[in-house]
């Protein structure tokens, strides 16, 4: 389970191991993008530093599309790299699997050329033995993954403090502000599948993200407070996956911690030794297409750490 959020690295970067199909008969396998930086003369992924209050999400896929020009679609983790910085000190780039629809590229003053060459290419053309080991991991692991995002809502104030129905309880300014950010975090995995909670402050947490992707959310009993039972929660979970349709679930506290172990334990993954989330915060599973495993599994705040 990989928190990238958290580290105390001097220079704190964010990149993607961008891939596509190969498109060369005769080839098999993936092509990956690397870029040639004319400062440095050297061949790499896609990366860059983060900005000040910027989410490493957002810095993954902004870095992306500035040098590549593609836009692209977060798929699972992969390690993280650190290294001596240039400047002093020690560097941090965490990195995903991403693919994106290929764009004619554009050489700029950063960049200057781009090359989508298969795997044996690429670890024969990258300029650091750290991507190198980079172009491993991605090359091992299963190609073609899927989101399925379990999110906890917003803040909501204080319970004790609301006397209507508990379900109308909306999420106060703080909440709203998450919900705000949550949209553009959610979009770095591509268009995705709204399932919420019947109340209120669940539904209020994905509308900007539906607003902006023009995507329903429709409401389900089994994760909402009240009603909610963890087998009956865990099934849906597990109809989604058999579907293999990215989705977001956005329910409560009292039930993220069931439906992240029950996730786990049905597909046969070691359950994080804590899986609760704060207000605001979300898993990520990512669904390995092939065997309906979990490729890779992630834990975001909706605020920059």
């Amino acid at each position: 389970m990989a928190d990238p959020s958290r580290g105390d690295a001097d220079v704190r970067a964010a990149g993607a191991v961008l891939w596509r199909d190969g498109d060369e008969p005769g080839t098999a396998g993936p092509q990956v993008a690397l870029i040639h930086r004319p400062k440095y003369d050297d061949w790499s992924f896609p990366k860059g530093k983060l900005k000040v209050g910027e989410h490493v999400l957002r810095a993954a896929v902004r870095e992306v599309e500035e040098e590549t020009g593609v836009l692209p679609r977060l798929g699972r983790r992969l390690p993280t790299s650190s290294y001596p910085a240039r400047e002093g000190g020690t560097k941090r780039v965490d990195y995903w699997a991403a693919r994106g629809d290929s764009v004619p590229f554009e050489p700029n003053d950063e960049v200057d050329r781009l090359e989508w060459l298969t795997v044996p290419a690429a670890a024969r053309r990258l300029s650091y033995s750290h991507d190198v080991d980079l172009l491993r991991e991605f090359e091992a692991g299963p190609l073609r993954t899927w989101p399925l995002i379990i999110l906890r809502h917003g803040s909501a104030g204080e319970k004790r403090q609301w006397e209507d129905p508990d379900e109308l309880r909306p999420l106060d300014e703080r909440g709203r502000n998450e919900a705000t950010l949550l949209a553009g975090l959610l979009s770095s995995y591509g268009p995705t599948r709204l399932i919420a909670s019947a109340t209120a402050r669940c539904i209020e947490t994905l509308l900007p993200y539906a607003r902006a992707t023009g995507a329903d959310i429709t409401t389900d009993r089994s994760i909402t407070v009240g009603d909610a039972d963890p087998e009956r929660a865990t099934d849906l979970l597990l109809r989604l996956v058999e579907e293999g349709e990215p989705a977001v679930v956005c329910t409560h506290g009292e039930i993220v911690s069931d439906l992240v172990a029950g996730l786990c334990r049905r597909l046969g993954e070691k359950v994080p030794d804590d899986p609760s989330l704060r207000k605001g915060a979300f898993w990520v599973a990512h669904i390995a297409e092939d065997t309906s495993t979990i490729a890779a599994l992630e834990r975001h705040s909706s605020h920059a750490r």
